[in-house]
């Protein structure tokens, strides 16, 4: 049986993302989460890599779309970092921008 991936969230975006957003978006939310933590891949409906380390977790609701980023730490760890509500057709620099430097700050606090 293939070993679970851990999940865990830097600092405290992810739950504040989390405890933005409605139930049952959290809860699609946490099913994409799942699948990252047990299979080894996940479909590009649900999973994205962007660029320099960072995925996103793609999630759809009633018409409301919602991304959470990520990294992968020695292939096991899976980090989460921000996460918002897609309001427009392609991702926000912004909030890629935004979780770069988390990554960034991630890794230095690892040192």
């Amino acid at each position: 049986m293939k070993k679970q991936r851990t999940i865990s969230a830097y600092k405290n975006y992810f739950r504040d993302f989390i405890d933005s957003i409605k139930e049952e978006e959290a809860r699609k939310v946490f099913y994409v989460i799942e699948m990252l933590k047990t299979q080894e891949r996940v479909s590009t409906k649900f999973v994205k890599y962007l660029c320099d380390e960072i995925y996103e977790i793609r999630v759809m609701y009633n018409g409301n779309i919602f991304r959470v980023f990520f990294i992968f730490d020695n292939d096991n760890i899976v980090i989460l970092f921000n996460g918002f509500q897609k309001k427009t057709q392609k991702t926000p620099t912004s909030e890629i921008e935004k979780a770069l430097k988390l990554k960034e700050e991630y890794y230095e606090s690892k040192e």
